[in-house]
């Protein structure tokens, strides 16, 4: 079943939703409508008991240019020549804080959400990318923190997620030089998982996973979710008292019951979520 917006498609199929972009006349740039499509179609998905991954990929030649910067500045009309420097500031505040919210929507997602990655992947499609839980790559792919040659910050979420996947030394390469960097660099140092040799393999193989995790009881895999972000900010220990707590509190389920008499039946478990 495929849901239509303009610039995305929400394709659901059976526990798998796949989100499109899908705005491939002009590179997948991120127009205004963009950020309010992905964060309706991601509402959608998160309370969807029935979906339990979230694939997003790329319609076109390219993954993503990033922000479309002639649309995004027509947000604006504040910023004319006689608006004052407050009225100018707030307004792009208010900008700037939207559109970190929609990105920050599929980082908080309850469900796993793999980016399979293709072509280029600059500024707005990286903040995009890594907001996600599994990075997947054709070999084509290029990468970029492209801002900081606009003269910007990059603010959507990269500087603060790619340090953490693959260090600060890494993620100051990135931003400072504004360079490009290939698939096999990018799994290198950890910022995709794997790469594969065309898009046609990626997206193969992108699909097979969210097949194997959908697979998986829903309750434990968003459960895992849950404990590896909170780990993200706080100690070891209280990591530790974060999962015992869970574990308490869902343990005794259903699918455990399901998965010890699959086990004993010598049989595949079929979860319900519960």
């Amino acid at each position: 079943m495929s849901e239509s917006y303009r610039l995305i498609r929400l394709e659901r199929h059976g526990a798998l939703a796949e989100i499109v972009l899908n705005n491939p006349g002009s590179l997948n740039a991120m127009q205004p409508l963009f950020f309010a499509e992905l964060a309706q179609a991601f509402a959608a998905v998160t309370d969807d008991d029935t979906v339990s991954v979230v694939l997003i990929w790329a319609e076109g030649r390219v993954f993503s240019v990033g922000l479309d910067l002639k649309e995004a500045m027509g947000l604006i009309p504040e910023l004319g020549a006689s608006a004052s420097t407050a009225a100018r500031n707030r307004a792009l505040y208010r900008i700037i804080r939207d559109f970190q919210a929609c990105f920050t929507a599929v980082r908080r997602c309850r469900k796993p959400v793999i980016a399979a990655i293709h072509g280029m992947c600059l500024g707005g499609g990286l903040d995009l990318a890594s907001a996600c839980d599994i990075r997947l790559a054709a070999a084509d792919a290029m990468l970029a923190i492209q801002e900081t040659k606009m003269a910007m910050v990059a603010d959507l979420g990269t500087l603060q997620r790619i340090g953490r996947l693959c260090g600060s030394g890494f993620v100051r390469e990135m931003a400072f030089t504004g360079s490009m960097i290939g698939a096999q660099r990018a799994q290198a140092v950890g910022l995709v998982n794997e790469v594969f040799s065309d898009r046609i393999a990626l997206m193969e193989a992108a699909r097979r996973m969210a097949g194997v995790i959908a697979a998986n009881s829903s309750l434990a895999v968003q459960g895992v979710k849950q404990v590896l972000d909170h780990a993200d900010d706080h100690s070891e220990e209280e990591g530790l008292e974060y999962v015992a707590q869970w574990n308490t509190n869902f343990f005794l389920s259903r699918d455990l019951n399901e998965a010890l008499q699959a086990f004993r039946d010598k049989r595949e478990p079929r979860f319900s979520g519960d």
